[in-house]
């Protein structure tokens, strides 16, 4: 049952799971927005970002 409970704010498992994301899509040179004219980053597409949020969420809850 504990397993159903939401966490909002800027310390939930979700948020740092998120600010994780943000920080490997910098390492790996991804953006979210269209149309970057550097060729080191490209745009992540919504499979990178399912996978890479479920790889941090899972960091974050000590999972892995």
């Amino acid at each position: 049952m504990a397993e159903n409970v939401v966490h909002m704010g800027e310390n939930s498992p979700e948020y740092i799971a998120y600010r994780l994301l943000k920080d490997v899509m910098d390492l790996e040179g991804k953006t979210l927005s269209r149309g970057v004219t550097n060729p080191n980053i490209s745009t992540a597409d919504r499979k990178y970002l399912l996978d890479t949020y479920v790889e941090c969420i899972q960091a974050v809850r000590n999972i892995r």
